[in-house]
C-alpha cells in the first residue's frame, strides 16, 4: 500500500513537473518581436577575439611642429599693410604684409650700383684687349682688367641674392610672404606700426594643418603601461561625434616638472581640418592581450540583482533572457567567459523592453 502510494506521488510530482516545463516553454514561445518593433531591433554577432586593454589619458591637438613656421622681419621700418588675420588660410609665396625700409633702399642701391660696376669692368676690358692687340698696353693690363669683371660679377651676384632674400620689389619697399601653405595661428603685426630692426620677435606663425598631433600626458604610474605603436582613438570638444585614428608614433622619455607627467604623440590625418589646434582631447590607446574570449558591444548586457544578462535572438518567436559572465569591459566591448557562444545574435536595442516582457 505504501509503495503503491509513493508511486502515484511520484507520478504526480512528474506531471505537475511537465506542467510547469510546458507552461515555460509556451511562456517563451508566446513571445513574439512584431516586425514594426523588429525594424528598430538591432543585433550583434558574438565574436571570438583577442582581449584589448584600453586606457583614457587627456591631452590636447597641436600642430605638427615640423610644419610650422615662425615668421620674423628682416628689416625694420613702417607697417604698410596687413594682409593676413588670424585663422587665414594663406598660401606659400603670399603677401602677409608690406615695410617701407631704409634698409630696403640701401640693398637696392647696392644692386643698381653693381649693375653698373660690371658694365664699366666690362667696357675697360674691351678698351685694354683692344689696346693689346693694338700693342698699345700690355697682357697684364688686359689680366687686371679680367679681375676688374670678376670683382663686378661676384658684387652683383651678391646683390642679387640679397635682394632675393628680402623680397625685393621696387623702390624701399620689403614684403613678408608666407614660406609655407597653411592657417595663420599667431600674429603679432599691424599696420603703421614701427619696426625695429634689431626685433626678435616673430610678426607671424603659420602652420600647416594638414597632419596635427594629439599630444597625451601620462601619469608616472601608467608609464610602464604605454609603448610605441599603440592604436589610438582621439575625440575632442570640436568635434564631438567623430572618432580619429592613429597610433603612437614618439614618446617623449621626460617628466614635465609641471604636470608631473610625461608625453606621448599621436600624429593623425587633418585634411579636412577638423580638428582645431591647442583643442583639448580624450585619447584612448589600446593593447591586445596574447588571450581570446567571446566578445560583445557594452550596451547589450543588462546588469540586474548583481548579475549581467543578454536578451538572445534566435528568431522573432525565439527570443530569450541569457545570464552571462564578464571578465573584462571598456567603454566599448565587454569580453564574457560563460553564457554565450561564437555565432550568438545579442540585442544592442530595445533590449530593456524585452527583458521586463520576458520576465513578467
Amino acid at each position: 500500500m505504501k509503495k503503491n502510494l509513493a508511486i502515484l506521488l511520484a507520478l504526480f510530482a512528474l506531471i505537475n513537473c511537465k506542467k510547469e516545463e510546458k507552461k515555460d516553454i509556451e511562456t517563451v514561445k508566446s513571445f513574439v518581436i512584431s516586425n514594426e518593433m523588429m525594424k528598430s531591433t538591432t543585433l550583434v554577432e558574438v565574436q571570438n577575439e583577442y582581449i584589448k586593454d584600453e586606457m583614457a589619458f587627456f591631452g590636447k591637438i597641436a600642430a605638427d611642429k615640423n610644419q610650422y613656421i615662425d615668421i620674423f622681419p628682416l628689416v625694420g621700418g613702417n607697417v604698410l599693410s596687413v594682409n593676413a588675420e588670424l585663422g587665414d588660410y594663406v598660401k606659400k609665396g603670399q603677401v602677409l604684409a608690406t615695410i617701407r625700409s631704409t634698409e630696403v633702399a640701401g640693398y637696392q642701391k647696392d644692386l643698381s650700383d653693381a649693375k653698373t660696376d660690371l658694365v664699366v669692368a666690362q667696357k675697360n676690358l674691351r678698351v685694354a684687349q683692344d689696346m693689346y692687340n693694338g700693342k698699345l698696353s700690355t697682357e697684364r693690363e688686359v689680366l687686371e682688367a679680367k679681375s676688374q669683371v670678376q670683382k663686378a660679377q661676384d658684387e652683383l651676384r651678391r646683390s642679387q641674392s640679397v635682394n632675393q632674400v628680402y623680397n625685393m620689389n621696387h623702390g624701399n619697399i620689403y614684403s613678408v610672404v608666407s614660406p609655407i601653405s597653411g592657417f595663420i595661428v599667431q600674429k603679432n603685426i599691424n599696420k603703421d606700426m614701427q619696426l625695429r630692426s634689431d626685433r626678435t620677435d616673430n610678426i607671424f606663425d603659420v602652420a600647416n594643418t594638414k597632419n596635427v598631433w594629439a599630444i597625451l600626458n601620462i601619469n608616472q604610474s601608467d608609464i610602464h603601461k604605454i609603448s610605441l605603436g599603440m592604436k589610438a582613438e582621439v575625440s575632442t570638444l570640436t568635434a564631438p561625434d567623430k572618432i580619429f585614428y592613429g597610433k603612437i608614433d614618439k614618446i617623449f622619455k621626460i617628466i614635465d616638472p609641471e604636470t608631473n607627467s610625461m608625453q606621448a604623440r599621436v600624429v593623425l590625418d587633418n585634411t579636412n581640418g577638423e580638428l582645431i589646434p591647442e583643442s583639448k582631447a580624450t585619447i584612448k590607446v589600446f593593447k591586445t592581450e596574447n588571450s581570446t574570449a567571446l566578445s560583445i558591444p557594452s550596451n547589450a548586457l543588462i546588469f540586474d540583482e548583481n548579475r549581467y544578462y543578454v536578451v538572445l535572438f534566435k528568431s522573432q518567436s525565439n527570443v530569450k533572457v541569457q545570464e552571462v559572465k564578464v571578465i573584462k569591459q571598456t567603454d566599448g566591448l565587454s569580453y564574457i567567459s560563460d553564457g554565450l557562444r561564437e555565432g550568438d545574435k545579442v540585442v544592442t536595442n530595445n533590449q530593456l523592453l524585452f527583458y521586463r516582457s520576458l520576465n513578467e
